[in-house]
């Protein structure tokens, strides 16, 4: 045999048998149980994350378009301070902090409340009604700023709001008019965390109600995802 000539050696085939039906359905299953591992984390984390996306909601798609909003946005919002002390008409000493958890509708005046203060009165009791089945999600108060008792005729139209007396010098450190005007003629609007984030024009009256019934069911809508009625 010459030396050139290359040794032929027999080819050797290897069979490789096929997976078997049961191997594929358990890859097929471990791929599907990871889909839905990776599904299910997201649904967690988008419950988790609703009542951001809802206060982001409320404040920065509703805050920008101005034009929607008949009251004025506050930005900063400012919130309640702390340590503030109310106390009811028969003189008990209550923190102002005890409002939070509720949306509250806020009017503040002299007890002797004139013509304006009667208006507003009448007006945060009618917004709050108009709300319908979530008005149970706002509260109508009324903040005294000079320790006065209000008049023995209101009495009964005051059943369903909060009145409380309060440090005048307190309450503007925290809230404050627009320019020109005093604290009296606003009506305020404060969110369940303590944030005052909603003045109304000064002197409100009866025809500029609808657009501020609007302004509240916005933020209502907003943030049902997160508040619900009740402290």
């Amino acid at each position: 045999m010459s030396h050139n000539q290359t040794d032929l050696q027999p080819l050797g085939l290897t069979v490789h048998n096929p997976p078997s039906i049961q191997a594929l359905r358990a890859q097929a299953h471990d791929a599907q149980r990871q889909r839905t591992g990776r599904w299910k984390m997201l649904a967690v984390l988008l419950v988790c994350a609703a009542p951001v996306v809802a206060s982001y909601f409320t404040y920065y798609v509703i805050r920008p378009e101005g034009r929607r909003n008949f009251g004025e946005l506050i930005e900063p919002q400012r919130a309640l301070p702390v340590g503030l002390v109310a106390r009811t008409l028969q003189g008990q000493e209550v923190p102002l902090a005890q409002l939070q958890g509720q949306w509250l509708l806020l009017s503040t005046a002299p007890g002797a409340c004139d013509a304006a203060c009667e208006q507003h009165l009448y007006l945060q009791r009618q917004l709050r009604e108009s709300l319908g089945r979530d008005k149970d999600r706002v509260d109508w108060v009324w903040l005294i700023q000079d320790g006065q008792l209000p008049p023995a005729r209101l009495q009964a139209a005051l059943q369903s709001a909060q009145v409380l007396q309060v440090d005048a010098a307190a309450l503007g450190a925290w809230l404050q008019p627009a320019a020109g005007h005093a604290l009296s003629e606003h009506l305020y609007v404060i969110d369940p965390q303590g944030h005052w984030m909603l003045r109304f024009p000064a002197g409100l009256q009866a025809a500029d109600a609808a657009k501020a019934r609007r302004d509240l069911e916005r933020l209502l809508r907003a943030s049902s995802s997160w508040d619900q009625p009740g402290r």
